[in-house]
């Protein structure tokens, strides 16, 4: 009697924990996955490698010391036979991609396939198909790849700006080389922009996303991809719920650019940019901190060629505002070169609308740095710091026409709250050029006590404003 009672509560509280989920609106990704998987595919690479400890090389993604495969695949390699030192090995490691046309082109993420020697390509059916690389973009890591087949299953992209923070994403992949794993969450965040990737605006999301995922699809609900799963936040190695994807529009439009020229170009506009925080916008006489603040202009640049100036806060880009400074680098990045684009601007507390010529964004483009040449001068103090004025010498090598070099900072002085360091050069000082310690002094005399002023400072190989009060 008391088993067929345990039973039936047992049977009536399933029932209500599915009536429960269905009624919560919990997703159904059973036929998502039936549907899209088949397109989803496995990249295994091999690359000859010259190994020095006597092991054949066989490179799975990084495991963590605390995962129970780390223990296995240690073992396995500790008891594989020696072989002689230096021998050239074939070094393998694994990713994900996805097929986006029928005729068999593949997407991923350029850094699976890097330096590959041969690219495997495997279906949901068991085919194994050797890739080619068509081409690669290390900037938006982002690789085509090719398949010689036809009547592929494939799939179509959506609309990353239509996603929602909050809405419900799935991921399929291969996580540790376990094939078409598929994994679900919800849009962190969008347009992330993470440290030497300003090009790229980044959809964040808590999809459990572990390293062997890269170069897989993000898809939202109507099984449309919306990203290229790229990189994980991780301190062991693992899922920690911090996920990366490359939106796919950014990444169609560089997959075109590879296929139709084999190269992608970029717009540039040649200016190094900061945030906007409350100090500064009053420093600025702007009603509230937005924007991007415009703090170099590199010479033989776009921008140079336009009426930008250096202090200049760009709040829009082709009518698309701009909120924050990491707002403005994709959107420069996607636009045509040689083509217009409008830039509206807040200067001296006005709004107005520049015109510039968009360029090419060249491979490596770096600021001059200063060089901080010691010369007999006798330094003078403000502002709790001392200073020097600069030789010509120093301002040709560093590229600049203005400026005085900082000796040192007293602790406790204005310059050092407001970050400014030894070494520094400074450029400009409420909103006037600083040209010699002299004319510095007389710019501070016209500061009033206690008010936010900005400070232009050049700092090795850069330049950015900082917030003073005298």
């Amino acid at each position: 009697m008391k088993v067929r009672a345990l039973s039936a509560f047992l049977l009536l509280t399933g029932s209500l924990i599915g009536y429960t989920a269905q009624a919560a609106g919990l997703p159904e990704f059973t036929e998502l996955v039936e549907s899209k998987g088949p397109a989803v595919v496995n990249i295994s690479t091999t690359q000859k490698k010259s190994n020095g400890n006597g092991h054949p090389q066989f490179e799975l993604p990084d495991i963590p010391k605390d995962s129970p495969f780390h223990d296995f695949f240690d073992k396995f390699f500790k008891e594989m036979p020696q072989q002689s030192p230096d021998r050239q090995f074939n070094a393998r490691s694994l990713g994900s991609g996805f097929l986006i046309s029928a005729d068999g082109y593949v997407l991923t993420s350029a850094h699976v396939v890097e330096g590959a020697d041969e690219i495997i390509v495997r279906l949901t059916d068991r085919r194994e198909l050797l890739a080619e690389v068509i081409g690669s973009d290390k900037r938006s890591d982002i690789a085509l790849l090719k398949v010689n087949a036809t009547g592929l299953p494939f799939l179509k992209p959506g609309n990353p700006d239509e996603l929602k923070v909050g809405e419900w994403v799935l991921a399929i992949g291969s996580p540790f080389g376990f094939e078409n794993s598929a994994t679900a969450g919800i849009i962190s965040a969008k347009g992330r922009s993470l440290p030497n990737e300003n090009y790229i605006p980044f959809i964040q999301s808590d999809v459990a996303i572990n390293p062997g995922n890269s170069g897989g699809p993000l898809f939202n609900m109507n099984g449309e991809v919306v990203g290229i799963n790229a990189q994980i936040y991780s301190r062991s190695g693992g899922y920690m719920g911090l996920a990366f994807s490359v939106p796919i529009d950014l990444a169609m439009q560089v997959a075109a650019q590879i296929k139709d020229g084999g190269q992608v170009k970029r717009g540039w506009l040649g200016i190094t940019i900061q945030n906007v925080n409350r100090d500064m916008a009053e420093a600025l006489d702007m009603d509230k901190p937005y924007g991007a603040l415009v703090s170099h202009i590199m010479t033989d640049s776009p921008a140079s060629k336009s009426d930008l100036r250096v202090q200049d806060v760009i709040i829009a880009f082709n009518g698309t505002p701009v909120k924050r400074s990491a707002d403005l680098p994709f959107l420069v990045g996607r636009t045509p070169v040689d083509t217009d684009a409008k830039v509206t601007i807040i200067r001296s507390g006005k709004e107005q609308v520049l015109t510039i010529r968009i360029g090419e964004l060249p491979e490596d483009k770096l600021a001059e740095a200063p060089q901080n040449v010691e010369k007999e001068q006798t330094p003078a103090g403000v502002l709790g710091m001392m200073l020097r004025d600069l030789t010509d010498d120093e301002k040709q090598g560093s590229g600049i026409e203005n400026g005085v070099l900082v000796t040192s900072v007293d602790s406790g002085g204005a310059a050092a709250m407001a970050g400014i360091q030894q070494g520094d050069v400074l450029l400009m000082l409420a909103k006037q050029k600083v040209t010699s310690v002299s004319e510095l002094k007389k710019i501070v005399e016209g500061m009033q006590k206690g008010k936010s002023s900005a400070v232009l400072v050049k700092r090795g190989k850069g330049s950015q404003f900082l917030v003073i009060k005298p």
